[in-house]
């Protein structure tokens, strides 16, 4: 019997992929139906639901479930979820499919079926819906009201930008998924799905697991969070981002020659596994900080290393916000309901001189001008001006890796400071 964490909902991974005569029957029949055009992201959401990722969610959500994730973090059935998994789709095509209708999701960029959908529900999804979601999902502690946060939001904020552009219906339905992308072959030993890391856990005899989310270089900030999971868990999963990102973000190929090399190099091998997923951020905050420990559970993590401003982007969440967020998720009678996977909250880490070594706000008693705050913004944003790192901000290893990179660019994305980079709210 498993002694991993069980995933999430209660009903085991529940994968949409199909595979052999059942794949080549559906794909030969999804030619013949109507195509709808999905989104980068809801392309990645299609994937997760295929390999289990998203467990239990097999479909695009429903207005109610919609609605009561909006409000209430769960699905219409109770059962805890943080953030929208919905398929969009512009008023003409919609006015051409009725409920029962089959339909094929379509990726432009590869030209290629992903997937085909029974719809079950159409629902329109005014401005103010996309607001009402928008302040729900992603207004936090940064901009305590509707008002601030409508003031810088629209233009600065990638999350509230990719909801305010979808089209104006939901479509709702269960999932036939008939492909994963490029992910396979373009990440291949990186990219996996849950059953494959998973096993990987089993095979290591590991029962407690902790997660780290990476969609930034490894720095040493990074390094020294994995230590302390490995120190309290039997150990750690650092889990790439290999979907999109906003502009000026590192490319995962990147990222995961940095990954490979600190591991080789500052970890004890056998006590740490790499792996990849396929979602683009949503820049949520808090919200996507529960977002990546409910699909970490799928994978078979039972801690999610939640540290300073998690998933954020700007000034739009407080800084330990994805933290606190954890201890005001509803409560359920039914543990398959139930998040399981628990946050590893750490506090603010960085490398103090006067300690001579990684330290916490919580551990280290010297000023600030002793530190060296360490953030990815930060370490992007002097790479890419060509500026001089701080010593003891990242290992020579990765910044020769990332030198490497931006000598390389032909276009520069200007990189915009903010508070959680620059440590100006400590």
């Amino acid at each position: 019997m498993s002694k991993l964490i069980p995933p999430h909902g209660g009903k085991g991974l529940t994968c949409c992929l199909l595979e052999g005569d059942e794949l080549a029957a559906e794909k030969k029949k999804a030619e013949g139906l109507k195509k709808i055009s999905v989104s980068p992201r809801e392309k990645g959401d299609t994937i997760m639901m295929g390999i289990g990722g998203f467990s239990p969610l097999t479909g695009f959500m429903t207005k109610a479930d919609w609605k009561n994730v909006c409000d209430n973090f769960q699905l219409a059935d109770g059962t805890f979820w943080p953030i929208p998994v919905t398929l969009s789709a512009s008023k003409e095509d919609a006015d051409g499919i009725n409920e029962g209708d089959e339909i094929a999701l379509y990726d432009p960029e590869n030209d290629e079926i992903l997937a085909t959908m029974k719809v079950t529900e159409k629902y329109e999804m005014t401005e103010a819906d996309k607001k009402y979601e928008c302040e729900k999902i992603y207004k936090g502690e940064g901009t305590p009201t509707a008002e601030e946060f409508w003031k810088i939001a629209g233009e600065d904020h990638p999350g509230v930008q990719m909801v305010m552009e979808q089209k104006e219906f939901n479509l709702a339905g269960p999932l036939k998924v008939l492909s994963e992308g490029e992910y396979p072959t373009e990440f291949a030993g990186i990219y996996m799905r849950p059953e494959e890391s998973r096993k990987i856990f089993e095979e290591k005899g590991w029962s407690e697991i902790a997660a780290l989310q990476l969609r930034n270089p490894m720095h040493r900030s990074h390094e020294y969070l994995c230590k302390i999971a490995v120190e309290v868990c039997d150990g750690v999963y650092i889990h790439s981002l290999v979907g999109n990102l906003k502009p000026g973000d590192i490319p995962a190929d990147v990222r995961v020659k940095c990954i490979d090399s600190l591991v080789k190099n500052y970890f004890v091998e056998p006590n740490v596994v790499q792996g990849g997923y396929p979602l683009d951020m949503r820049y949520a905050g808090p919200r996507e900080g529960l977002l990546h420990a409910t699909f970490r559970q799928n994978y078979g993590c039972s801690r999610m290393i939640i540290g300073r401003d998690h998933a954020g982007v700007g000034d739009f969440y407080g800084m330990f916000e994805a933290q606190t967020i954890f201890d005001q998720i509803p409560a359920s009678d039914d543990p398959g309901k139930m998040l399981l996977c628990k946050p590893l909250k750490i506090d603010w880490t960085f490398y103090c001189y006067k300690c001579d070594g990684m330290a916490s706000l919580r551990t280290c008693p010297h000023d600030k001008e002793d530190r060296v705050l360490l953030s990815g913004t930060m370490l992007r944003k002097l790479l890419s001006e060509g500026g001089e790192l701080p010593d003891h901000f990242g290992r020579d290893e990765v910044v020769a890796i990332l030198r490497e990179y931006y000598e390389g660019l032909a276009e520069r994305v200007e990189i915009k400071m903010h508070t959680a980079a620059t440590g100006d709210d400590e």
